[in-house]
């Protein structure tokens, strides 16, 4: 049996024990949380006692282990053994549903976790699963009482609770009041980051002539994914005289253009897949980074629970989660005046640290798709004449009421069709059949199938007006659609998830595309439909908006005054503060 270095000594002490079940699952415990799944599975199958295959704890932590190293069909029949020895495994069916998620199979998926949430019927964390699992299915016929028991799961929980992960992420998109998500958030990071002592304080100290701020991201992301996609630029376009920036990856190298584009804007890419969260507070301790910025917060792969060790006098969430992080160890929440206005600050556990326009970057390179290379409508399979109304969100994004919008603008426009992103062949087909449940015919809705990033940002001009998704806004959705030229339409919330789109079309100077109200929201889309020529103006009004958007090079400068003013509170030995919104000030050359 090959076993990985890491897993070397628990693999040398399993054969020389010739490990009963006890030792086994002992070991592959400790392996896992390390975080080393595929080494944890490799244990277990090590194990050589009889009794293994009849006990339900193995079969699950084999499973689990399998599907977090990327072996999810084969966690299927592991977990439905654990399930057949116990019935009632709450764990194993919630293994389950993540492994359905990986297959992409979102019906067996949502009916794991509702056999969580029967079993768990108080639970934050069973009814957020649900109600999330249910959006991803197209499953609407409960989502009112899905809502309203997850609501009243949250309500109940005594505000000191760490007894479970609420998944904050459930309720991004929701409905939801901005005091229900803090508390979710605030029991989750209390539940990930239970048993964690800080490191020794690392106190801040005036910069000594000429060495510059270090500034540490952490992610999983930091590859062709969107969050990379919109930060490369800004992190290239950085004052290197008086910013050195080291990143610190816990995800995938795909050896991609944007992985070698992000190595090359930064001093140094140090990987910490494998290591566990207090030896990533170690490594950022020892680079002695000044400010450290978590880019996932409450979201799929985060590490963000690593802070909790206090590794840097200065820590940050931004850019991957809308909302608060609900942690005492992170001291700013970047935003903007839009998503994070500061008569909100109750909302949020950290401090309100504003950018002066928009809380996200972008890259410029984006604005150099098309030309020639843009697909025909023909060969994307939309009708030459129609009016295109691109949706290029996610599933789970579209609510019941959002749809209802959606069928009535199509209803009064008859000549439009949606352009849905396809959630796969089950899923459309569904979306087909809400339609023409509203009386909607099924062929106006066409779906476009998911595609790699460049290509998907040539198709997007095809279409003639975006129709964003609400309560949970589209972010790099909103921003991919400008890029391509395209006008977005939005309605404007409460939360942050909720004022992304309006925030970003602030930027481009388009804020007459932001609404106030459903109605509103169809009114304007109906009146752009049949006003074509108003479309066309909006166009080119988009095409000069956008290079503000665009601008990384003034997004850094706004983004270093920022950093540099949390800094100075922190060599002044002051407690974080709110930090409202100001043009930047003039960086001063660095001192030699």
């Amino acid at each position: 049996m090959k076993v990985s270095k890491a897993a070397k000594p628990a693999a040398a002490q399993t054969d020389s024990i010739a490990p009963d079940l006890a030792s086994s699952l002992r070991l592959a415990q400790a392996a896992m949380q390390q975080e080393r799944f595929a080494d944890c599975a490799q244990l277990l199958r090590a194990c050589r006692d009889p009794q293994a295959g009849q006990s339900n704890t193995f079969q699950r932590l084999l499973g689990e282990a399998l599907r977090r190293s990327g072996q999810a069909q084969e966690a299927v029949g592991v977990l439905m053994q654990a399930l057949a020895l116990r019935a009632d495994d709450e764990q194993a069916f919630l293994q389950l549903a993540f492994a359905f998620q990986d297959l992409q199979m979102p019906q067996e998926a949502a009916e794991c976790f509702r056999a969580v949430a029967d079993l768990q019927p108080n639970s934050v964390m069973a009814q957020a699963y649900l109600a999330h699992g249910d959006q991803q299915a197209l499953r609407w016929q409960d989502f009112e009482a899905n809502q309203q028991s997850l609501l009243h799961a949250i309500r109940a929980k005594p505000a000191d609770a760490a007894d479970e992960f609420g998944v904050p992420f459930a309720l991004i998109g929701l409905p939801h009041l901005p005091a229900d998500l803090l508390k979710v958030a605030r029991l989750s990071s209390r539940y990930l980051t239970r048993g964690i002592n800080a490191l020794p304080p690392r106190q801040a100290k005036p910069l000594a002539a000429g060495r510059r701020l270090r500034i540490g991201y952490l992610s999983a992301d930091f590859h062709d994914h969107a969050t990379a996609a919109l930060l490369v630029e800004v992190l290239e376009a950085r004052d290197r005289q008086r910013f050195e920036v080291i990143l610190f990856s816990h995800g995938p190298d795909d050896r991609s253009a944007m992985r070698r584009r992000l190595r090359q804007a930064c001093e140094s890419f140090i990987d910490v897949a494998g290591l566990s969260l207090a030896a990533i507070a170690q490594r950022i301790r020892a680079e002695q980074i000044d400010i450290i910025i978590d880019l996932k917060g409450h979201t799929a792969q985060s590490r963000f629970a690593a802070l909790a060790y206090r590794p840097a006098p200065v820590q940050v969430a931004w850019l991957g989660f809308p909302g608060s992080s609900g942690a005492d160890f992170i001291d700013y929440i970047i935003g903007d005046p839009h998503v994070t206005p500061l008569d909100q600050a109750s909302a949020y556990s950290e401090q309100i640290a504003q950018l002066p326009r928009c809380y996200q970057p972008n890259d410029s390179q984006r604005l150099r798709v098309g030309g020639s290379a843009l697909p025909s409508r023909a060969a994307l399979g939309l009708p030459e004449q129609a009016l295109v109304l691109l949706s290029a969100h996610p599933i789970y994004k579209i609510t019941p009421a959002l749809f209802v919008a959606w069928m009535s603008t199509l209803r009064r426009l008859p000549g439009a069709v949606l352009w849905q992103l396809s959630g796969g062949a089950a899923l459309d087909a569904q979306l087909q059949r809400e339609a023409m449940a509203r009386g909607i015919a099924a062929e106006r809705l066409v779906f476009a199938p998911r595609l790699p990033m460049h290509e998907h940002l040539q198709r997007l001009a095809a279409a003639d007006l975006a129709l964003d998704s609400w309560p949970c806004n589209g972010h790099t959705t909103t921003s991919d659609a400008l890029a391509a030229g395209l006008p977005v339409l939005t309605l404007r919330g409460e939360c942050f998830t909720q004022s992304v789109a309006a925030s970003i079309l602030g930027a481009a100077g388009l804020d007459e595309l932001v609404c106030n109200s459903a109605q509103d929201y169809i009114d304007r889309a109906c009146a752009l439909g049949e006003q074509p020529e108003k479309l066309l103006e909006l166009r080119g009004r988009v095409l000069k908006g956008r290079q503000a958007l665009f601008d990384a090079p003034r997004f850094a400068r706004e983004l270093e005054s920022l950093l540099l003013r949390m800094w100075e509170r922190a060599e002044a030995g002051l407690a974080p503060a709110a930090l409202p919104a100001m043009p930047p000030a003039e960086l001063a050359p660095k001192v030699s």
